[in-house]
């Protein structure tokens, strides 16, 4: 959740949420200025979130240890003593006795996965302190001679060794993909001057910060701010940021802008929350010395909330997972449906089963949808210039059925499969989608906020009624809100109740043509 109504920032920025807001003219890039593109560093691997590789991590190594127990029990006292209750037990407890007493060491960082001497010395001292609390457990509550002697120093040598080997395989490989930048948080400075280059300075002092500096973005022109700033160059203004966000990965955007420069800072606001990034104020910038509580850290630099990610780290995860599993096993369960709609379509009208057509995804990435066929194929209109309207002769009258049920939607599982839709979000629009004969992002402002996440084949919207037509802005604007609300409520569970509501949303066919 961001720190701010995103409805009270439009209308702090002088926009309305009926309308389009024209927002900051800001001034053009000089001339001899590159492109952002071409000036700031390559563009690096797949981000890799490092709160992901730590949970997999100590998952890992908590299996690798009881898995180890259990096989050491088996090659020493297989045949002699049961395992049993007891055994397993002493197994369960160790490992996780040692995942917390690892975690207490500090080996369950970015920078201990990454360098192998010091972890080494850490792992070890921590996996004998282990053995020796076990030890002296089962001294002072009289079971040591329930189990043997051989099995638990066993069990502590062959540890140690795995242990040991797993973690310097870890940082080779955690090495290189730390050079090829998939840790890095790709960062955008926002204003020139003073500080932004103190800002600059601080964060290049933590080589462990993460933070990769791009450039500066500033909309005051060269007479008033440097083309390059604590060794940075200007790439150009924050309308050139929303570009270079929609082209290269950026994770993170800083905003350097004192408090003073308040309805700037509004100004610059409205055009970038659309964007699927962490927006940040950097605390330096501002006179205000609050608690420590009360910042987030980059490194050791403090910074105030202003905009996050509606997903990030586990979620990400979590709806890729549930995406995934259900998605394919709706693909399966459907598809003698899907056969028949197939069937049907094939019968009735010349031409191809599938109608494929170019739409906007997450973050505005153009994708390939499939449909099935609802249109005559010599009437198709790919780029959806003229919308669909009631008793419309493009259409077939099989394609009428499947419209208004929505069985035309059902090839996008593919989609999901793929990765590039998900079950519940916003629907993706086409192109040239229209409300009121004008392009949907210029009847609501804000409109590409609804790509801060992946699009969906059902959502919020249209399991409340803003499904189908959108011939007035008043439609468009409704279903603009529900997406929003969703985005910014999102959870597995609310995915879960989209998804058991949509079979009787569709029964509201009124605005489905």
């Amino acid at each position: 959740m961001s720190a701010f109504d995103v409805r009270d920032l439009l209308r702090a920025a002088g926009g309305s949420a009926a309308v389009r807001v024209t927002g900051f003219d800001a001034p053009a890039p000089p001339e001899a200025m590159p492109p952002a593109e071409v000036l700031a560093p390559p563009m690096s691997a797949p981000a890799m979130s490092s709160v992901v590789l730590i949970g997999c991590v100590r998952l890992a190594e908590f299996a690798l240890i009881a898995t180890l127990g259990l096989a050491m029990h088996q090659a020493v006292l297989a045949g002699l003593v049961p395992l049993g209750f007891r055994y397993a037990g002493a197994v369960l407890g160790i490992a996780g006795l040692a995942t917390l007493l690892f975690q207490f060491a500090g080996t369950y960082r970015i920078g201990a996965f990454r360098g192998f001497g010091k972890t080494a010395l850490r792992l070890a001292a921590s996996w004998s302190l282990v053995f020796l609390l076990a030890a002296a457990v089962l001294v002072f509550a009289k079971l040591a001679d329930q189990y043997s002697r051989i099995w638990l120093g066993s069990f502590y040598a062959a540890g140690l060794v795995l242990l040991l080997a797993e973690r310097f395989v870890l940082s080779r490989v955690i090495g290189a993909q730390m050079r090829q930048g998939r840790f890095d948080r790709r960062t955008a400075v926002v204003g020139g001057g003073p500080l932004a280059e103190d800002l600059i300075r601080a964060l290049e002092t933590q080589s462990d910060s993460g933070i990769r500096i791009v450039g500066v973005f500033d909309d005051r022109g060269d007479d008033r701010a440097s083309t390059v700033v604590g060794g940075y160059p200007k790439l150009g203004s924050v309308t050139d940021l929303v570009a270079y966000a929609r082209t290269t990965r950026l994770d993170l955007v800083v905003f350097t802008l004192p408090i003073a420069a308040e309805d700037r800072m509004l100004q610059m606001l409205a055009k970038l929350w659309v964007l699927p990034i962490d927006i940040r104020l950097s605390a330096q910038a501002t006179k205000l010395r609050l608690r420590p509580r009360a910042y987030s850290y980059l490194g050791d630099v403090p910074v105030l909330d202003v905009f996050d990610k509606p997903m990030a780290d586990w979620d990400i995860v979590a709806k890729n997972v549930f995406d995934r599993v259900v998605g394919l096993l709706a693909l399966v369960g459907l598809a003698p449906v899907m056969l028949a709609v197939a069937l049907a379509v094939r019968l009735t009208s010349s031409g191809p089963v599938l109608f494929r057509q170019k739409r906007y995804g997450f973050n505005n990435e153009l994708i390939e949808v499939f449909k099935f066929r609802s249109m005559y194929a010599d009437r198709g209109d790919a780029a959806a210039a003229k919308l669909v309207t009631k008793d419309d002769p493009r259409v077939t009258p099989v394609g009428r059925f499947i419209r208004k049920t929505s069985l035309d939607e059902l090839p996008q599982l593919f989609n999901v499969v793929k990765g590039e839709l998900s079950l519940v979000g916003p629907r993706p629009h086409a192109l040239q989608a229209k409300a009121a004969n004008t392009l949907y992002d210029q009847v609501v402002d804000g409109y590409f906020a609804r790509h801060k996440v992946k699009p969906g084949i059902t959502g919020w919207a249209q399991i409340n009624g803003w499904r189908g037509e959108t011939d007035t802005s008043e439609k468009l604007q409704r279903r603009v809100e529900h997406d929003l609300y969703y985005i910014e409520n999102w959870s597995v569970l609310f995915d879960i109740r989209i998804l058991l509501a949509t079979p009787l949303a569709l029964f509201r066919t009124k605005n489905a043509y």
